[in-house]
């Protein structure tokens, strides 16, 4: 039988009435005669709950104790929802990351897959069994220690589950309908797309848009697997959702398919920099090496011999930077002058692999943002991919007038 892979996040399994909510979606496709392999989210607000009591407990904790209690979330949900698959008479049993196994690194909190074996699931779908409810998030490390995969790693656990099980799609049910244009409650004309490429889901999941994890959409575009995300309050049909797939499977693509934000930004800035060989690989190897996630990037012209750069990193590591960038000035390894910090910026992008055949779009972007009064910081480009850092509070504006600009509302 054809296998299909279900996820349901926390909202869709934040009590025992949702949990069945989602089950009856469960049974509608054993019905449609598939093989389905649940993956289960902890109850909504859990997880949160879990790391509070490791921060009270243990301020410095050790990471293989913290994966231990915070995957016991996802394990609570699984055996719920077999219980009540159970109920309705659908042959089904839980899984634990280690009972399938999942095998991961031995990077406890942000462990990556390395393999998941597929021998004992499918040995239980030969015998009659028709439900694997696996507790996602979660899998086993090679000194045989519970690993977790990061936040919305429970993303992740379902793509890696149907590349692995040569499923026929992948399902992530959520308390949205589908990936829309922009986020509907910043932009009320928003428009539900019905399908989006690989490309444009990954830049989109990457650039602040909530619906998929990063990392899901980058496993789903290597091993090609058809990935629809909708939502598990809404009756079920061909139709439902988007359909995140292959560009070729995408007929017509509009220029620009969606407008991603971050409020979550930050804009630091060293002066007086020598201008010289090896200062951008000093700069950035220290910040590398305080795991700081650095984004845009722009250096000034020279004057003098001297120069400045400037990159955004997320707001919540621009404590950890200034840290490490003024560690390795007393140290000498760096010359600079200043390190100012602006944390009132926000990241926002126009992405379409429509862009790649269309000339235009940057004009139109900077034209529009212009015509708003909205001044540009920092530009950053690629193929499929126009980002701009403004003033934060100018986000909701910019945001609208480029959803309007760009015509995202009208029917594609």
């Amino acid at each position: 039988m054809p296998i299909l892979v279900m996820k349901f996040g926390g909202t869709s399994v934040a009590d025992l009435a949702r949990i069945k909510n989602a089950a009856q979606k469960v049974r509608a496709e054993v019905e449609n005669g598939f093989n389905v392999i649940v993956i289960v989210s902890a109850m909504s607000g859990k997880t949160n709950e879990l790391v509070g009591w490791v921060n009270e407990t243990s301020p410095l904790f050790d990471a293989r104790e913290y994966d231990a209690v915070v995957s016991s979330g996802e394990n609570v949900t699984a055996g719920l929802m077999a219980l009540t698959l159970q109920e309705m008479d659908i042959p089904a049993r839980s899984w634990q990351g280690w009972q399938v196994p999942v095998q991961t690194t031995s990077a406890h909190s942000a462990a990556p897959i390395e393999e998941i074996q597929n021998d004992n699931i499918m040995a239980k779908f030969a015998a009659g069994m028709q439900v694997a409810v696996v507790a996602g998030f979660q899998g086993i490390s090679p000194e045989g220690r519970i690993t977790t995969l990061g936040r919305g790693g429970s993303d992740t656990t379902a793509v890696a589950f149907a590349a692995a099980f040569d499923a026929e799609r992948c399902d992530i049910y959520t308390d949205v309908d589908g990936v829309y244009t922009t986020d509907p409650r910043v932009a009320p004309k928003a428009r539900k797309l019905e399908k989006i490429s690989f490309e444009e889901m990954l830049e989109l999941a990457s650039l602040g848009a909530k619906v998929l994890q990063t990392r899901s959409v980058e496993l789903a575009m290597r091993y090609k697997v058809k990935l629809r995300v909708l939502s598990s309050f809404e009756d079920m049909s061909d139709n439902a959702g988007t359909l995140v797939c292959d560009e070729e499977e995408i007929m017509e693509s509009n220029v620009v398919s969606g407008i991603a934000f971050s409020r979550d930004e930050a804009k630091m800035t060293l002066t007086s920099i020598a201008d010289r060989p090896g200062m951008a690989a000093a700069i950035f190897g220290t910040l590398s090496d305080a795991g700081i996630n650095v984004d845009m990037i722009i250096q000034n012209i020279s004057d003098n011999g001297r120069t400045d750069m400037t990159f955004s990193c997320p707001t919540e590591q621009v404590k950890r930077a200034e840290e490490a960038l003024n560690a390795s000035k007393e140290h000498q390894s760096l010359n600079f002058e200043a390190l100012i910090a602006d944390t009132e910026v926000a990241k926002i992008s126009a992405v379409g692999i429509g862009m790649r055949s269309q000339s235009g779009v940057a004009a139109k972007m900077f034209n529009t943002l212009s015509q708003e009064g909205i001044n540009i910081k920092v530009i950053a480009t690629s193929e499929i991919k126009i980002s701009v850092l403004i003033d934060r509070k100018y986000t909701e504006l910019a945001v609208q007038a480029l959803h309007d600009a760009f015509a995202l509302e009208a029917t594609a």
